[in-house]
């Protein structure tokens, strides 16, 4: 064992299985070492994996061997007395499956080995002890979602240095199955909430293998359901469900419906999100701002002016608080159900000549555009934060966009007729509205997602229709 090593990590020929050179102190008298040093290590490259938990085994002979487990967590595995031959198996679904790397672990040596890796050992020396620290508590369900491989397998056919007694193994180490008989683990997935709505809809065209819920599935409203869903098999969640009622949150029963979808079931997201390293992506709204700006920032400061907006923001302020988060703020959305362009569309087709505001300024979000901005951000790694996302082009008022469908289809554009807000809710009760709610799309455009034109996508939606 050297002393005084600089502390390096290094890659191996399994995805994600990465080896450790931790730096020891010692001299005549013993040694010291930081087996865990979060900061640097994270620094240094090795993932930020939250462990929970600090499992010890000693092991009294020499030539003791035990494995291959592949657990669903991620573990830190390192030696605190002697030395072991380590050898890890990819039993993941995917190309790399039935991968094989081995090393000798001593006091100065640790592996990151990711959830779904086979991990085994034999002694070297007598008297070791071998430690792991791994990010979710043992229970008797997380055992039953192991994958095991036998120590002797030919196919994969570790090297053990020494050979393998049966004395030295357990029954059930000698009882697992061949590679050919091992089930894959399968890989964490994406959890999107709304299912139903407009974006899960869209969302279900972009990511087909994603399991999708609806409210009657998952209710994030209720902290018991949350508290019960088992979101380590999950590394990303979409969160597409919120309440939109934006003149009915001014209610009582509206508001109370606004702030535990937007607001609290959020928190509650935010923390099993933090809690369990998942990537968290949320959909926020133009109506966190109150319009007083002539393009609006990421940067921009909250300032909601009703109880929709308000319930938005208090989301959003939860949401960035998770390490691993894409809050994407979104402005007039339509896609595939109860909307705007629809509603206009069907009143040209009606004969029915309609008053629209015309003192409200924006672009229109189309579903499949957003949800497309979300897979470019997931599949390319872009920086976590804030973006905010909608159709380019020239800002239009609602009035502009509504003599567009009527154009569009045919209809004279002149049908429509342009009234102020006030002149539009005269009468009516009606949550406050920003009157400006164009976004800057360049931080979006800089990680190399450029959003089609509103006016292309307005006439391929109605195209589609």
């Amino acid at each position: 064992m050297e002393f005084g090593a600089k502390l390096t990590i290094e890659e191996t020929p399994i995805p994600g299985l990465l080896v450790v050179r931790i730096p020891v102190h010692g001299d005549s008298r013993g040694w010291f070492k930081e087996n865990w040093q979060r900061e640097a290590m994270i620094a240094a490259g090795l993932p930020d994996f939250g462990p929970v938990q600090n499992n010890m085994s000693h092991n009294v002979e020499v030539g003791i061997v035990r494995g291959i487990h592949a657990e669903p967590w991620d573990k830190l595995v390192s030696v605190a007395h002697g030395r072991v031959f380590g050898a890890w198996v990819d039993l993941r679904e995917g190309d790399s499956f039935g991968s094989v790397f081995t090393t000798e672990i001593d006091p100065s040596v640790a592996v990151f080995v990711p959830r779904g890796v086979g991990n085994s050992f034999q002694t070297l020396e007598p008297e070791t002890v071998y430690s792991y620290l791994v990010n979710d508590h043992w229970s008797a369900d997380a055992q039953s979602r192991y994958t095991f491989l036998n120590l002797a397998d030919e196919t994969v056919a570790v090297p053990w240095p020494l050979p393998l007694d049966e004395k030295k193994m357990s029954a059930k180490d000698l009882a697992h199955p061949r590679l050919a008989d091992v089930t894959p683990m399968e890989s964490k997935r994406t959890l999107v909430t709304g299912a139903g709505g407009q974006l899960g809809r869209a969302l279900r065209e972009v990511l087909p293998d994603a399991h999708f819920v609806t409210r009657s599935e998952l209710d994030l409203t209720d902290s018991a359901a949350v508290d019960a869903w088992p979101w380590r098999d999950y590394d990303r969640v979409i969160n597409a469900a919120a309440y939109t009622k934006v003149d009915e949150a001014e209610t009582p029963a509206g508001r109370l419906g606004a702030w535990a979808a937007n607001a609290t079931a959020v928190g509650r997201l935010a923390r099993v999100s933090a809690e369990n390293q998942i990537t968290l992506v949320h959909v926020s709204s133009d109506y966190v701002f109150d319009g007083t700006h002539e393009v609006h920032t990421e940067e921009e400061a909250l300032a909601p002016l009703g109880v929709y907006g308000q319930s938005k923001a208090a989301g959003d302020v939860a949401v960035a608080t998770v390490p691993r988060h894409y809050l994407l703020r979104t402005s007039w959305v339509v896609g595939d159900g109860g909307n705007f362009v629809k509603t206009m569309a069907s009143l040209a087709e009606r004969g029915i000549d309609p008053s629209v505001v015309d003192d409200q300024v924006g672009r229109l979000t189309f579903t499949a555009d957003l949800a497309a901005a979300i897979v470019h951000l997931l599949s390319t790694d872009s920086p976590y934060g804030t973006y905010n996302v909608s159709n380019s082009g020239a800002p239009r008022t609602w009035a502009d966009i509504a003599s567009r469908v009527f154009e569009i289809l045919g209809h004279d554009a002149n049908r429509v007729t342009g009234v102020s807000t006030e002149e539009f809710f005269a009468g009516k009760s009606a949550a406050p509205r920003p009157r400006n709610s164009v976004f800057d799309l360049s931080k979006i455009e800089a990680t190399g997602f450029s959003p089609r034109d509103g006016d292309v996508a307005l006439v391929d939606y109605l195209g589609a229709r």
